[in-house]
């Protein structure tokens, strides 16, 4: 059976990219039976007599999926925030990170606005890249050039689908847009031309930049740790993860037991003060959310 990937679902259809052909195909009824949807980045197993009409036959294995944007197989996250206006964010940022590491999605940390700073806060901008950098995290400085911005994030695309996601006002769009011109168009004449007000779904699309894939609608819009277990936060810091087997008690949580190898790494410094004091506001409010009998 050929196989493929899902480019773009609209309106019932499946828009399945096998190499240069893409080819227009429905779900299966077998599909709706079991409650399975499928989701942009699936790889899809079809049958098709020509490229206009197929049917999917089978959905294989995803590695993630994401609720917003609905999306699967999506291999990095571009997490954009602005040095300024809006203000730089850690808990923000971590906040993102977290949920980016609960999915098996790598993260990219693109900082922007950086023409906009003084000297003073270009310090501490560049400080704080040098904490996540050794950390582990790619971090990339960019400013209002775009075309120097560019030179820099369109490398990090090649071989990948990535979405971006990231604060409020940083211009992740304006991103999307400076990296596909013609993007803004497409989005444009697809929106009216479902102005009948039936769909009010936005419809998420892979768009082809570089040798990588890009979703089209920003991600994460949801930031609580819906589905994250107080056991599995503690992987999500990868710094924290790196010891925690140093510390005196399997399964040890970072918070009260005796002898934690993370809380000595945070007095030492080793692990950021600011990264643990995140970890533990992020820990109380999954641990709020947990029914209490």
């Amino acid at each position: 059976m050929p196989e493929g990937k899902i480019m773009k679902a609209l309106s019932g259809f499946y828009y399945v990219k096998d190499q240069d052909s893409v080819i227009q195909c429905r779900g299966r009824g077998i599909f709706r039976k079991n409650k399975i949807t499928p989701l942009v980045g699936d790889y899809v197993e079809y049958q098709a007599d020509n490229d206009q009409e197929g049917y999917l036959l089978d959905i294989q294995e995803r590695k993630n999926e994401l609720v917003r944007p609905p999306i699967a197989n999506v291999d990095q996250a571009v997490l954009v925030f602005s040095a300024v206006e809006p203000d730089f964010s850690t808990t923000l940022l971590d906040r993102f990170l977290v949920l980016v590491e609960s999915h098996g999605i790598r993260p990219v940390i693109c900082i922007s606005k950086m023409d906009l700073l003084d000297e003073e806060q270009e310090l501490s901008i560049n400080l704080f890249a040098e904490d996540y950098r050794k950390i582990g995290y790619e971090v990339i400085l960019t400013s209002a050039k775009w075309e120097e911005s560019l030179s820099l994030l369109t490398p990090i695309l090649d071989e990948y689908v990535t979405v971006f996601a990231g604060q409020s006002g940083v211009g992740k769009s304006s991103i999307l847009n400076a990296l596909r011109p013609d993007l803004e168009l497409k989005t444009d004449a697809i929106s009216s031309s479902l102005g009948r007000g039936k769909h009010t779904t936005r419809h998420v699309e892979l768009i082809e930049i570089g040798q990588g894939f890009v979703a089209d609608t920003p991600g994460f819009s949801a930031l609580e740790f819906s589905e994250l277990e107080l056991e599995e936060l503690s992987a999500c810091f990868p710094e924290m993860d790196e010891i925690s087997n140093l510390c005196k008690f399997r399964g040890c949580l970072h918070m009260n037991e005796p002898k934690c190898a993370v809380k000595s790494a945070v007095e030492t410094e080793d692990i950021k003060p600011y990264r643990y004091k995140h970890y533990q506001q992020f820990y109380e409010e999954i641990k709020s959310r947990k029914p209490r009998y």
